[in-house]
C-alpha cells in the first residue's frame, strides 16, 4: 500500500459522542493528502446522531468515500484481504466493545473490528460510558490484550480550549496521530 492513499474504516455506534465520528469524517475529507474513508453507521447511531448533532444518516454518509450497511457482512471491509490502515469506532458503545472483546461478529462493525485484530491492524475504540462497571473494564482489557487501543475521548485542558469544538478537534487530532495522518487540527505540546 506504499503508493496508495491511506484507507480508514470509521464506525459510528449509538453511544453518546457522535460528534467525534462526524468530525473525524469531516477532517479526513478536508485533508490535502487523500485518506479514503469507509463508513458504517449502526442503527442506534442514527438516533444519537440526530439527537446530538441534528444530522440525518444521509448527511453523515455524504462525508465518507464509501458507505457500508451495518448488516452487510459480505462487504469488502469484512475480509482480511481488504487492505487498509486500520479502524476507528467513534464513539464505541459498550455493546460494540463487548462484541469486539468476545469476537461476536454479528454485524459489520464487529466483524470489521475482528478483521483488524486478526490482521494485526490498528483498531481504536473511542469508548463512551461512565462510570465503568467490571464488565466494561474486563472487555477493555481483553481488547487491549488483543492489540486494540482503548481511547476514551477525554478532553484535555492544558491547551486552554475556548470551545467544545476545540476540545473535539484536540481529541480527533490525537486519533489521527495514531494512524500517522498529518494534520494541523490542534496545537502540539511544546513543553512549559
Amino acid at each position: 500500500m506504499a503508493d496508495k492513499p491511506k484507507r480508514l474504516v470509521i464506525a459510528i455506534t449509538g453511544a453518546t459522542g457522535a460528534v467525534y465520528g462526524v468530525r473525524l469524517l469531516e477532517v479526513l475529507k478536508a485533508l490535502p493528502q487523500k485518506v479514503e474513508s469507509h463508513l458504517v453507521i449502526s442503527d442506534a447511531a442514527v438516533l444519537t446522531l440526530h439527537q446530538e448533532t441534528g444530522l440525518q444518516r444521509k448527511q453523515v454518509e455524504a462525508l465518507a468515500d464509501v458507505v457500508h450497511k451495518q448488516n452487510n457482512i459480505g462487504a469488502a471491509i469484512a475480509s482480511g484481504s481488504f487492505q487498509c490502515d486500520g479502524m476507528v469506532i467513534a464513539p464505541c458503545s459498550m455493546k460494540t466493545l463487548a462484541a469486539v472483546a468476545h469476537g461476536l461478529s454479528d454485524n459489520l462493525i464487529a466483524r470489521a473490528a475482528d478483521v483488524m485484530l486478526k490482521e494485526r491492524r490498528r483498531l481504536v475504540l473511542m469508548v463512551r460510558e461512565t462510570p465503568f462497571n467490571l464488565a466494561h473494564l474486563r472487555n477493555m482489557t481483553a481488547v487491549t490484550e488483543m492489540g486494540g487501543i482503548i481511547f476514551p475521548p477525554l478532553p484535555s485542558f492544558y491547551h486552554q480550549p475556548q470551545s467544545i469544538a476545540e476540545m473535539v478537534d484536540h481529541t480527533v487530532a490525537r486519533v489521527l496521530d495514531l494512524f500517522a495522518v498529518e494534520h494541523e487540527l490542534a496545537p502540539r505540546w511544546a513543553g512549559m
